[in-house]
């Protein structure tokens, strides 16, 4: 497992949740909106895109990178986040550009 890199100018990363921890990443979708440097997603409870549990996105730039991944690095509690450069290239962000803080998920990368 690689730590996030700040190689790109745009990211997203992905806070991933499930019915049981539902309530701590409703916790801090709310901090995050507290906050307001950060866009963020609409808050799923389906599965959206690659992804292979419920989540919200949090898209930032190259200049907020360091201080959004100590942030999540510290409030994530359990749940896992995927970070990525946000390129425009599809297969090459959720695979190269890619990096984890928690345990690492399987994208459903079949879309691409």
């Amino acid at each position: 497992m690689r730590f996030p890199q700040n190689l790109y100018q745009h990211y997203h990363a992905h806070l991933y949740y499930d019915s049981s921890s539902v309530e701590v990443a409703q916790h801090i979708y709310q901090k995050l909106q507290s906050m307001s440097e950060y866009r963020l997603g609409r808050f799923h409870r389906k599965l959206v895109g690659p992804h292979p549990q419920w989540s919200f996105q949090i898209a930032f730039t190259r200049s907020q990178f360091d201080e959004i991944i100590t942030w999540l690095e510290r409030h994530r509690q359990d749940l896992s986040v995927l970070v990525h450069g946000d390129t425009g290239n599809f297969f090459l962000d959720h695979t190269e550009h890619a990096y984890w803080l928690g345990e690492e998920h399987k994208l459903n990368l079949r879309m691409a």
